[in-house]
């Protein structure tokens, strides 16, 4: 227990601020590289933001980065789903191309789904790994003198595989290895590169755990059990900060994905009491695949106000030591909302201008699956308060930050850099194109086009007619009209067969596409 309590005093320790840097792009007799810092939500929607149009849930701190900086309307991810969509980010290359399209928990390796076993055997951990020699963008930025840290969820390696985040381009590595684990935010243990950090939390196995039986739902006791003593995302955020404290006086690399606010619900009492007393009693959500929650939108909005909380805390770090100046700082989410869990997307119309629930959001390729809020900030460079309506994705992000710490970037990625559109260039490439697949949810593609958009359903059941959707008129994507259009379907027919490359992988293949 001794070596246990060292242990956390060891990671929740700051270093105290050192001298500062230059808050210019550069330092006396040469030139700074900045300092990239890249927030990813986890299922964070298009509507859940007050810079977005959000109503209900206060996020001051993202909002005032949208004020500082540019607000962009038409950034999508990866894909509709979290490890396919961390690829494309981490890779530049789009579903078609890129080696993880889809969750694959790899259930070869034995019950992968037995919390307990986990504990015992970390080999258990984790999803499919990127395999060895993939290029990263952390591996780029590494080898151009960065320093790289990943804290928050992984999903790309179990512990000590290929995909190991320390083997992927990693300085360091803290927080969740695999997308199971976060499933709750009071774990057991998390990760700190290659060691397990044990947490003062007792195993609560995540799935199907309904309250005791014989509880009184509408009791706030009943749910004791599902908030313990050590919170995952405050140890993350510290982690995060001493990162920044230790890296201040050369460029570095953040990349922050934060499991917030993904499920279960979980959060502090004290945020969740602040949106209880606004929004005063409702019906319990008690446990049907994830954690019972006695005030589930309360405590949803809390986890979205937490995190809002940490991006100032971090913005406020970086300030302190006078690097904000030099900081390319993006925040985003990894995929649309989700529908299940106690989550109230109705409520909050967490989708915004999209439709809400399942089949419009998490999992699927319409827009509100896809299409994520994104706010850039580079002050000196990016105009305060300024929008961009450029088409943009995941696979773009690995030129951008490229072409910002001026390295050359992989001649095979699929993305173009937005840096022109970030500094109010003209002139710059632009897609003609983006191109999504994801093999599971029945197996889809999905093409955006300009103002077209493309999308395939059901692949598995040889379904190959795709919908049309003319987003300039219907961003809800409510009014089929492929009949009018045959040589637009054309057009993305063409490219959904040139995109598509065959995924070694038995789990991705999709058969209707000759694979």
């Amino acid at each position: 227990m001794a070596e246990q309590r060292q242990s956390r005093r060891t990671f929740l320790k700051t270093t105290a601020a050192g001298a500062a840097v230059l808050a210019s792009c550069s330092l006396p007799g040469t030139q700074r590289k900045p300092n990239i810092v890249y927030i990813l939500a986890d299922d964070l929607g298009y509507g859940e933001l007050g810079c977005y149009g959000q109503e209900k849930i206060k996020t001051p701190n993202i909002d005032r980065l949208a004020a500082e900086g540019m607000r962009f309307s038409q950034h999508y991810s990866g894909s509709p789903v979290c490890a396919p969509s961390r690829c494309t980010l981490l890779t530049g290359k789009h579903t078609g191309h890129a080696c993880i399209r889809g969750n694959d928990e790899v259930g070869s390796r034995g019950n992968v789904w037995d919390f307990t076993e986990m504990e015992k055997n970390p080999y258990l951990e984790g999803q499919r790994p990127l395999p060895q020699g993939t290029v990263t963008l952390p591996g780029i930025l590494k080898r151009a003198g960065y320093r790289t840290a990943c804290i928050g969820k992984w999903g790309l390696g179990w512990p000590g595989s290929e995909g190991d985040p320390t083997r992927q381009g990693f300085d360091l590595f803290f927080g969740y290895n695999c997308q199971r684990q976060a499933h709750t935010y009071y774990p057991h243990h998390l990760w700190r590169n290659s060691g397990k950090i044990k947490l003062s939390n007792k195993l609560v196995i995540p799935h199907n755990t309904p309250l005791p039986q014989g509880a009184d739902p509408l009791d706030p006791e009943s749910y004791r059990e599902y908030t313990q003593t050590d919170y995952a995302p405050e140890f993350m955020g510290r982690e995060a900060l001493r990162f920044i404290d230790e890296n201040r006086n050369n460029p570095f690399f953040l990349y922050f994905s934060t499991t917030l606010p993904h499920l279960a619900l979980q959060a502090p009492p004290e945020y969740v009491e602040r949106y209880h007393k606004i929004f005063g009693e409702e019906e319990p959500y008690t446990g049907k695949g994830y954690f019972p929650c006695r005030y589930p939108r309360a405590t949803y909005a809390a986890m979205i106000s937490y995190l809002d909380d940490q991006v100032g805390q971090i913005v406020a770090r970086l300030k302190k030591h006078e690097i904000y100046d030099n900081t390319l700082f993006i925040f985003t989410s990894d995929n649309g909302p989700t529908y299940t869990g106690g989550v109230d997307t109705d409520f909050f119309n967490s989708a915004g201008p999209f439709q809400n629930g399942y089949g419009r959001t998490k999992g699927f390729t319409y827009e509100g699956g896809i299409r994520v809020p994104m706010i850039a900030v580079w002050p000196g460079h990016i105009t305060a308060g300024s929008e961009s309506d450029r088409i943009s994705a995941f696979w773009d992000v690995m030129p951008t930050f490229c072409e910002a710490a001026s390295i050359t970037p992989p001649t095979d990625t699929d993305g173009l850099s937005f840096l022109p559109a970030l500094l109010n260039r003209r002139g710059s490439k632009e897609h003609k194109f983006l191109y999504w697949e994801f093999p599971e949810y029945g197996g889809q593609q999905a093409v955006r086009l300009g103002k077209w958009k493309g999308i395939r359903r059901d692949i598995r059941k040889s379904n190959m007619t795709i919908e049309l959707y003319d987003l300039e008129s219907d961003i809800r994507e409510e009014n089929d009209i492929s009949s009018l259009y045959p040589e637009v379907i054309g057009e993305i027919e063409q490219i959904m067969s040139e995109q598509h490359h065959p995924s070694p992988v038995e789990r991705f293949k999709l058969t209707a596409l000759g694979d």
